[in-house]
Parts: C-alpha cells; structure tokens; sequence
C-alpha cells in the first residue's frame, strides 16, 4: 500500500501495528481475555504501552457504541423485510433462465425448481410507511427508526465463508471481525469491562464458532469477548475457594514486576501488552457479575423485553428450544452494556436456515426475537442513547423466490440460500430512520437499484464511528490490510 495512505503514527500507535499475536498462545479458560492486574495506577507498569487505551477516531464520530445483532442462516428477506406480491401470483411456477442465470445454489435443483408464495401479509407502518411482515409486529413499531437496505449482495452462498464475509470482511479464516477492528481503531472507553463482548443463544451452532468474533491477525487483545449465561459470565473470572482479592492483588503484583523485568531485558512489546491485558479482567471480577445481574431493572422493563415470557409450543426448531428467555436477558444485557462503556456487543442466534419447514420455523424465531430487538430500539432512544449507539440486524444472506426441491424431499416447504440480493437493517448511531434503501426485482432475486455490497456496509460502520475505512490498516505479513480489503464505499444515503 502507498505510504501517503499512512498517518504519522504516534509511538502507541506504533506500537499496535507492529504487535505479535503473542496473547493467542495463551492458555484456555479466560474466553480469550486477558486478565488481571489493575496495579498500573501504582506504578509497576513504569512505562509499558497500553494497547487497549482510548484512541483518537479520524474525524468526529456520530456512533460511539454499537449492538450487532447476528441471526445465523439467513432469514427469508421476502417474508419479514421485501414484499413481493408476485410469489404468490406465480407460485408453482418456474423462473425463465433469464432471471437465474447461472446461480449457484447450495442444494436446490433449478432445473426443476418452481416459485414458492408466501403467506405472510405485510403492512404499511411508521409515518414512512415501510412495508414489514406480520411476523414482526413489535418490530415494526420502530420502522421511524430504521434503514431497512433491501438491496444488500454478498458472493458467498454456503454459510461458513458467508458468515466470515459478513462479520470479517473476508470469506477466509483468520481475519479480524468487524468489532476487532473497531476495538483496535478505537481502543477501549471502559475500564472495567471488555470493548467487545459476544453473547450466544444456542441454536444449531455457528459454522464458524469464534471465527465469527476473532481478532484473526491483530493481536488477540482486540477479540470478541464471549459472555456466558448465568452468573459466571466469564471462564475462571472469579477467584478459586481460599484465595481472597488480596491474596490475587499480590500474586499479581510479583507476576507484574517479573515481567516488567522481562520487557526491560528482552523490549519484547507483547510482554507489555500482556500485563495490560491483566488489568481488564482483574477489574471485571467486580463489574461483569453487577452486569448480568438483573435485579436492579424495574418490572415494567423485564416485561417490556420479554425476560420472564413463556415459549410456545414447537416440535422442533432449528434455532433451537428454550431460548426466548436467554435472548430477551442478552438484549437487555447488551443494553446495560453499551451504558457501561462497552463498544462493540455481538447478539447471535442461530439458526434461521430454514430449508424446510419455513412457515412454523420462521414464525417460532420472529417471535423470539421481535418482542426483545424492538424493546432494546425503544429503551435505548428513552434513555438518550439510540443517537449514538448503531443497532444492526443481519445476516449472511437471504433466501430464494424458488422453493427448495432437494432430492428426497417430498414436501416442497423452504427456500435455499441466496447471496445475490437480501434485506438488512441498522437504527441510530448517526443513521437515517424511516427509509427504504435500494432495491429488487419482482422476486427479490437481483438488485434493481442502490446495490450495498458487504464492504460498503463495514465502510459505512466504520465511518459512523469516525474512521476512514481507507485508513484504519494493520501490517501483516509485509501488507497493509483492512476491514475493507480494497473496496468498499460510504453509504451516504443511510447517514443522518
């Protein structure tokens, strides 16, 4: 890359990008957070580099926070987001080849393969007026607030380089995720608490499990932070019976002056950098449970994101049994978050791959998530901080007009994966509510108008946090890389 595309680096900044993924190499059970030591106040990190600390963005940013809501699979764009009345009008009937092209599909037959309809009805809401499903209808209360981009297409049409695509800019393993790169550009504003957490509801699993949230080649000090549920968010956080916090506090304090020593003798950076990583989760041991404690919440606001509320009845569900309960606590969680500091929060469930059995499936989802994602929109635009925190729903791409005709299925009753046209929606942060942007065809199969590929999207978060996407790179095996790769422009239609 051109040097002339590389800021004067301040020694810190310096520092960042020459870094090796020492921390990788650490030893499992602290979720890939570094924990401990809290001791820098008192003056035993002498002169040491912190590679968490707060950072300057490239020009004034409108989002200071975002919750990135990830639902696996890929949700059917034409019955929650795209309206499209000729489904219907054509169900049971093929596609000219002039409209499929030569689509590649992950199991569908498209010599064979016949339109789908939907039973779903949509409606006119907000004052914008924007069409959504009646399967949202908590959702759809909010459409003021909302960028709904119909016109999003990806080149990956199998989930697992799909899911990398979307949340790391790359359909390869070992890039960094999108809020790695915002963690690394920003550094951290909380002290107690992780720049970037992840929280999962179980489900059929992520393809590509913490791939999705990996701080890839930066320096695993950027990685996503994964919160379990219950009280021990965090592997091994909490001390062992018989050690008491001053027990730990001296521990440190010895381990701390061995590796001050070390970094004298040897200059290696990443030794500085590991005992910065101590100070994080030494302090989390008092703030992360105080985070998934709930008591302090008023019963109006547990009710409003569904905390306590029963799940129907399903036979089976591919985004699993049991989990409308946990996504509601993450989406407040996540809430709490944001208020406390943290930058960049993961909610993901999965999994809405819905290949079969799409009408009781979708429906048991929709429901799972509708009640919670609208109640987090409307808490956070009452508290004040929806105009600065991004909330995102996506996925890694939508589904076919065409019905799934998989050999051996009988029933004709979900739809297949498809990359070149989908629906995704961002709210606050700098982003301008109550729009439609882009479009597609009569069956959502092509882009019509305003494409948005997946780089202009991580453009346009990264823009919104004050950072130019052209900018924020990180030297990797004698190369400048970056969230983009070298493509990718600003959606100045979505900005408020």
């Amino acid at each position: 890359m051109n040097d002339t595309l590389i800021p004067d680096l301040s020694p810190e900044e310096r520092f960042r990008q020459t870094r090796r993924d020492f921390l990788a190499t650490s030893s499992s059970g602290l979720g890939g957070l570094a924990l401990a030591s809290l001791l820098k106040q008192d003056g035993l990190l002498g002169g040491d580099v912190n590679p968490l600390a707060t950072l300057q963005p490239h020009f004034a940013p409108k989002a200071e926070r975002c919750i990135f809501i990830f639902l696996e699979g890929g949700p059917s764009q034409m019955d929650l987001f795209d309206p499209k009345p000729l489904l219907n009008k054509y169900d049971g009937q093929a596609l000219p080849d002039s409209i499929i092209g030569n689509a590649k599909f992950a199991f569908l037959q498209k010599e064979t393969a016949t339109v789908m309809g939907t039973k779903r009805v949509f409606k006119k809401h907000g004052q914008c007026g924007m069409d959504i499903s009646d399967l949202l209808p908590h959702i759809a209360t909010c459409a003021d607030d909302i960028a709904l981009i119909r016109s999003m297409h990806t080149n990956q049409f199998n989930h697992l380089p799909g899911q990398l695509m979307l949340n790391c800019g790359a359909a390869l393993l070992g890039r960094p995720s999108v809020g790695s790169w915002v963690t690394y550009g920003l550094g951290n504003a909380s002290q107690e608490l992780p720049s970037y957490v992840v929280m999962v509801s179980k489900g059929r699993g992520l393809p590509g499990g913490s791939s999705t949230w990996s701080s890839g080649f930066l320096p695993s000090s950027y990685g996503g932070v994964m919160f379990r549920n219950g009280t021990s968010p965090v592997l091994n956080l909490a001390n062992p019976d018989g050690i008491t916090n001053e027990m730990q506090a001296a521990s440190l304090a010895a381990l701390n002056d061995l590796n001050h020593l070390q970094h004298k003798h040897i200059g290696d950076p990443e030794i500085a950098s590991r005992i910065n990583s101590y100070e994080l989760a030494f302090r989390m041991q008092s703030a992360a449970p105080e985070l998934v404690d709930l008591a302090g919440e008023t019963q109006a606001t547990l009710d409003a994101y569904g905390v306590n509320r029963i799940e129907p009845p399903i036979k089976s569900n591919l985004g699993g049994i049991g989990n409308f309960q946990t996504f509601s606590r993450h989406c407040l969680q996540a809430r709490r978050m944001v208020e406390r500091g943290v930058r960049f929060v993961n909610v993901i469930h999965a999994s809405w791959d819905h290949h079969s059995n799409l009408d009781p499936q979708l429906a048991h989802n929709c429901q799972m998530v509708d009640q919670p994602i609208a109640a987090l929109l409307k808490d956070l635009k009452q508290r004040g901080l929806l105009d600065t925190t991004l909330v995102v729903w996506g996925s890694e791409f939508g589904r076919t007009a065409l019905g799934e005709n998989r050999p051996g299925n009988k029933a004709i009753t979900g739809r297949d994966h498809h990359p070149g046209a989908f629906s995704l929606w961002m709210a606050g942060g700098g982003i301008k509510g109550g729009q439609v942007y882009g479009a597609t065809d009569d069956f959502a199969w092509h882009v019509d108008r305003d494409p948005v590929s997946i780089h202009d999207f991580h453009a346009t978060i990264l823009h919104l946090f004050g950072m130019d996407h052209k900018k924020l790179t990180y030297r990797f095996q004698g190369r400048d890389f970056r969230l983009t790769d070298v493509h990718g422009e600003v959606v100045k239609g979505l900005l408020a």
